[in-house]
């Protein structure tokens, strides 16, 4: 039976509804898990990569994983786990877009965003954002503008191109893609509270 781990007063997020282990110990082994797994969703997520003519930044899945992540392990778990994808993948884990890893990507700052938004994304979701489509919407949106904040001034600095220039090589070429995203998490993330409410 899954049981919410969350401290009174907080509500929670999809990770609290999994079953939690019976020894601190392996509720420590459980934090971690939800951790890696994360990381490696998102990583595994990258490799759906897809070229863009003229620009460096890849339509990737990571993204859609990034904000999934956050939002279903809330704030401290997510960050914890997309700064475990960073920090694993500029040491040279490969599971970046394509298969890529270390810093010297003018993609990075979009990574780095990852982490930021899943800051926002699961404190939205600590506050319910998850649970009907238009929040979810909302919460998506929002950690979306907040990978773009990072990534795409970042890409302007890595390249040595005006802000504008950045915008139109990894910006706008995406919120067709990024929208559709946000309609299959408006899909996605109520239907988990539901079944998962439903086995509770």
């Amino acid at each position: 039976m899954a049981t919410a781990t969350t401290l009174p007063g907080r509500t929670p997020v999809l990770a609290d509804l999994l079953p939690q282990a019976p020894t601190r110990l392996g509720a420590q082994a459980r934090e971690l898990a939800l951790v890696a797994g994360g990381a490696a969703l998102t990583g595994l997520a990258a490799q759906l990569s897809v070229p863009v003519p003229g620009s460096p930044v890849p339509v990737t899945g990571q993204t859609f994983a990034a904000l999934l992540v956050g939002t279903a392990l809330g704030t401290r778990r997510g960050v914890a786990s997309l700064g475990l994808y960073l920090l694993a993948g500029m040491a040279g884990m490969p599971w970046f877009a394509e298969g890529s890893s270390g810093f010297a990507m003018p993609s990075l700052g979009y990574v780095i965003g990852f982490v930021l938004a899943a800051a926002l994304v699961g404190a939205l979701a600590r506050r319910g954002a998850d649970r009907s489509p238009l929040r979810t919407a909302g919460a998506m949106v929002l950690g979306s503008l907040a990978i773009y904040a990072v990534g795409v001034p970042y890409l302007a600095l890595s390249l040595g191109v005006p802000l504008a220039r950045a915008a139109e090589l990894g910006l706008y070429p995406y919120l067709v893609g990024d929208g559709l995203k946000v309609l299959l998490a408006m899909g996605a993330l109520p239907l988990a509270w539901k079944l998962l409410r439903r086995d509770s």
